[in-house]
């Protein structure tokens, strides 16, 4: 009875909500396509981040065009430094991307923090300096590395207990090393 009280119910309302989509002026219509477009890219990029993760990051770096190209379609590029920076983790984990994937990871960092920066995302930012950060650690560039992340660390006044800002700080203390 339950079940069949619920069909009922969508049988019901969603004609309802379809009339009030049909009836609201074209802007609504569209804010909301944005943000459905805005949530669909955050579940996007966790998606990919778990490809990574379970070592399927080829299938990572398709989900990731995929968040990009609804960013475009939709013109919603909140979330474009993160997938960016998301894109060069992926290409360093990637074992198919041979010698290259180090100069496109690189690129994708650098162009994770440029997009940060220009939207004055600082958060982001400060997580395409650790990965850019980390990726100069292992090339060898170690006072290039830290003087980006010290520089990037320092906006903070506040958070550092956040995983973010923790990782930062140990990568710092690590970089400090001799």
């Amino acid at each position: 009875m339950n079940l069949l009280k619920r069909v009922l119910t969508a049988v019901v309302l969603i004609p309802i909500v379809l009339l009030l989509v049909l009836r609201a002026p074209v802007p609504a219509v569209a804010a909301v396509a944005a943000l459905v477009a805005l949530l669909a890219v955050q579940e996007l990029l966790k998606l990919a981040e778990a490809y990574g993760i379970g070592g399927k990051a080829d299938e990572g770096l398709r989900v990731l065009d995929e968040a990009l190209a609804m960013m475009r379609e939709h013109r919603q590029r909140w979330l474009e430094a993160e997938t960016y920076r998301l894109r060069g983790e992926l290409l360093l984990v990637d074992p198919g991307r041979g010698p290259d994937a180090s100069s496109e990871a690189d690129n994708c960092f650098r162009r994770a923090l440029d997009i940060a920066s220009q939207q004055e995302a600082k958060s982001l930012e400060l997580r395409a300096a650790t990965s850019l950060s980390r990726l100069w650690q292992k090339r060898g560039k170690r006072d290039d590395a830290h003087r980006l992340l010290a520089e990037t660390y320092g906006w903070f006044t506040e958070g550092f207990e956040t995983p973010d800002l923790q990782d930062a700080r140990v990568l710092l203390d690590e970089l400090s090393q001799r």
